[in-house]
Protein backbone atom coordinates (compact mmCIF):
# COMPACT_ATOMS: atom_id res chain seq x y z
CA UNK A 1 0.00 0.00 0.00
CA UNK A 2 2.68 2.61 0.75
CA UNK A 3 4.50 1.72 -2.45
CA UNK A 4 1.23 2.85 -4.41
CA UNK A 5 0.45 5.91 -2.38
CA UNK A 6 4.28 6.89 -2.86
CA UNK A 7 3.64 6.29 -6.67
CA UNK A 8 1.00 8.44 -6.63
CA UNK A 9 2.37 11.30 -4.56
CA UNK A 10 5.57 11.19 -7.03
CA UNK A 11 3.82 10.85 -10.06
CA UNK A 12 1.37 13.67 -9.35
CA UNK A 13 4.29 15.93 -7.94
CA UNK A 14 6.16 15.17 -11.78
CA UNK A 15 3.18 15.73 -13.29
CA UNK A 16 2.44 18.79 -11.77
CA UNK A 17 5.47 20.56 -10.60
CA UNK A 18 6.60 23.27 -12.94
CA UNK A 19 9.68 25.26 -12.88
CA UNK A 20 11.91 22.83 -12.11
CA UNK A 21 13.12 20.96 -8.90
CA UNK A 22 12.70 23.85 -6.63
CA UNK A 23 9.47 24.91 -8.08
CA UNK A 24 8.53 20.96 -7.11
CA UNK A 25 9.86 21.22 -3.63
CA UNK A 26 6.58 23.05 -1.84
CA UNK A 27 4.34 20.47 -3.61
CA UNK A 28 6.61 17.70 -1.80
CA UNK A 29 6.46 19.41 1.53
CA UNK A 30 2.80 19.89 1.34
CA UNK A 31 2.00 16.18 0.20
CA UNK A 32 4.86 14.57 2.42
CA UNK A 33 4.99 16.65 5.50
CA UNK A 34 1.40 18.03 5.88
CA UNK A 35 -1.30 15.04 3.71
CA UNK A 36 0.58 12.51 4.37
CA UNK A 37 2.60 13.21 7.48
CA UNK A 38 5.56 10.88 6.59
CA UNK A 39 8.12 13.21 7.70
CA UNK A 40 8.51 15.80 10.24
CA UNK A 41 9.57 18.95 8.73
CA UNK A 42 12.55 19.04 10.15
CA UNK A 43 13.38 15.53 8.40
CA UNK A 44 12.09 16.87 5.02
CA UNK A 45 14.46 20.07 5.73
CA UNK A 46 17.20 17.88 6.05
CA UNK A 47 16.25 16.06 3.01
CA UNK A 48 16.23 19.32 0.95
CA UNK A 49 19.74 20.35 2.63
CA UNK A 50 20.83 16.58 1.34
CA UNK A 51 19.57 16.74 -2.08
CA UNK A 52 21.02 19.29 -2.69
CA UNK A 53 24.81 18.57 -1.56
CA UNK A 54 24.29 15.63 -3.75
CA UNK A 55 24.90 15.72 -7.64
CA UNK A 56 21.41 15.71 -9.76
CA UNK A 57 18.30 17.41 -9.89
CA UNK A 58 16.82 18.60 -6.29
CA UNK A 59 13.44 17.49 -7.13
CA UNK A 60 14.38 13.71 -8.05
CA UNK A 61 17.16 13.72 -5.41
CA UNK A 62 14.22 14.87 -2.91
CA UNK A 63 12.06 11.44 -4.07
CA UNK A 64 15.09 9.35 -3.55
CA UNK A 65 15.54 10.59 -0.24
CA UNK A 66 11.91 10.61 0.57
CA UNK A 67 11.10 7.58 -0.69
CA UNK A 68 13.81 6.00 1.11
CA UNK A 69 12.91 7.97 4.33
CA UNK A 70 9.32 5.97 3.73
CA UNK A 71 9.94 3.03 2.77
CA UNK A 72 13.70 1.93 2.51
CA UNK A 73 14.89 1.02 -0.84
CA UNK A 74 12.27 -0.28 -2.70
CA UNK A 75 10.49 3.32 -1.90
CA UNK A 76 13.35 5.14 -2.86
CA UNK A 77 13.21 3.31 -6.48
CA UNK A 78 9.46 4.05 -6.77
CA UNK A 79 9.23 7.29 -5.88
CA UNK A 80 12.45 8.22 -7.96
CA UNK A 81 10.84 6.56 -10.88
CA UNK A 82 7.21 8.38 -10.26
CA UNK A 83 8.45 11.60 -10.45
CA UNK A 84 10.34 11.37 -13.81
CA UNK A 85 7.51 8.89 -15.35
CA UNK A 86 5.72 11.98 -16.39
CA UNK A 87 8.30 13.90 -18.04
CA UNK A 88 9.48 10.51 -19.83
CA UNK A 89 6.20 10.72 -20.78
CA UNK A 90 5.81 14.08 -22.01
CA UNK A 91 8.98 13.66 -24.19
CA UNK A 92 8.16 10.23 -25.64
CA UNK A 93 5.01 11.61 -27.04
CA UNK A 94 6.39 14.73 -28.33
CA UNK A 95 9.51 12.81 -29.71
CA UNK A 96 6.53 10.90 -31.76
CA UNK A 97 4.45 14.19 -32.80
CA UNK A 98 8.17 15.66 -33.87
CA UNK A 99 9.24 12.23 -36.33
CA UNK A 100 5.74 12.70 -37.86
CA UNK A 101 5.98 16.10 -38.85
CA UNK A 102 9.78 16.86 -38.82
CA UNK A 103 9.59 16.96 -42.85
CA UNK A 104 6.67 19.84 -42.98
CA UNK A 105 8.01 23.10 -43.84
CA UNK A 106 6.81 25.07 -41.03
CA UNK A 107 8.28 22.74 -38.38
CA UNK A 108 11.68 22.75 -40.17
CA UNK A 109 11.42 26.61 -40.42
CA UNK A 110 10.71 26.66 -36.43
CA UNK A 111 13.38 24.46 -35.69
CA UNK A 112 15.89 26.16 -38.00
CA UNK A 113 14.88 29.72 -35.67
CA UNK A 114 14.97 27.50 -32.37
CA UNK A 115 18.53 26.76 -32.85
CA UNK A 116 19.26 30.29 -33.13
CA UNK A 117 17.29 31.20 -30.23
CA UNK A 118 19.30 28.53 -27.80
CA UNK A 119 22.31 30.07 -29.09
CA UNK A 120 21.56 33.44 -27.66
CA UNK A 121 19.66 32.04 -24.46
CA UNK A 122 23.31 30.45 -23.68
CA UNK A 123 25.08 33.57 -24.67
CA UNK A 124 22.72 35.48 -22.61
CA UNK A 125 23.41 33.27 -19.33
CA UNK A 126 26.94 33.79 -20.40
CA UNK A 127 27.16 37.11 -20.72
CA UNK A 128 25.07 37.78 -17.36
CA UNK A 129 27.90 35.88 -15.79
CA UNK A 130 30.55 38.03 -16.62
CA UNK A 131 31.60 40.59 -13.61
CA UNK A 132 34.18 41.59 -11.64
CA UNK A 133 31.93 40.04 -8.68
CA UNK A 134 31.92 36.36 -10.74
CA UNK A 135 35.48 36.22 -11.33
CA UNK A 136 37.44 38.91 -8.96
CA UNK A 137 40.46 40.54 -10.48
CA UNK A 138 40.73 38.12 -13.24
CA UNK A 139 37.85 40.22 -14.86
CA UNK A 140 40.34 42.58 -16.01
CA UNK A 141 43.25 40.63 -16.53
CA UNK A 142 44.00 40.94 -20.14
CA UNK A 143 45.69 37.61 -19.76
CA UNK A 144 42.65 35.26 -18.89
CA UNK A 145 40.93 36.61 -21.87
CA UNK A 146 43.72 35.41 -24.47
CA UNK A 147 43.36 32.34 -22.27
CA UNK A 148 39.40 32.35 -22.98
CA UNK A 149 40.22 33.17 -26.92
CA UNK A 150 42.53 30.64 -27.25
CA UNK A 151 40.22 27.99 -25.92
CA UNK A 152 37.15 29.02 -27.86
CA UNK A 153 39.33 28.84 -30.90
CA UNK A 154 40.83 25.12 -29.90
CA UNK A 155 37.27 24.37 -29.14
CA UNK A 156 35.91 25.85 -32.49
CA UNK A 157 38.39 24.44 -34.98
CA UNK A 158 40.38 21.89 -33.61
CA UNK A 159 39.31 17.96 -32.00
CA UNK A 160 40.91 18.82 -28.83
CA UNK A 161 38.93 16.91 -26.25
CA UNK A 162 36.59 19.69 -23.78
CA UNK A 163 38.29 18.03 -20.59
CA UNK A 164 42.04 18.16 -22.21
CA UNK A 165 41.02 22.00 -22.49
CA UNK A 166 40.21 22.52 -19.05
CA UNK A 167 42.56 20.34 -17.18
CA UNK A 168 44.98 22.87 -19.54
CA UNK A 169 42.89 25.94 -18.63
CA UNK A 170 43.55 25.17 -14.87
CA UNK A 171 47.30 24.35 -15.15
CA UNK A 172 47.59 27.35 -16.97
CA UNK A 173 46.10 29.47 -14.64
CA UNK A 174 47.97 27.80 -11.58
CA UNK A 175 51.35 28.61 -13.47
CA UNK A 176 50.41 31.93 -14.45
CA UNK A 177 47.93 33.89 -12.82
Amino acid sequence: MIYLQLFYTFFKIGLLGFGGGYGMLSLIQFEIVERYQWLSVNQFTDIVAISQATPGPIGINSATFVGFSVAGIGGAITATFAVVLPSFILMYVLIKIFNRYKDNHYVKSIMSVMQYVVIGLIASAAVMLISEETFGKGFSNIFAWVILLVAFVAMRFSKISPILLILIGGVVGWLFL
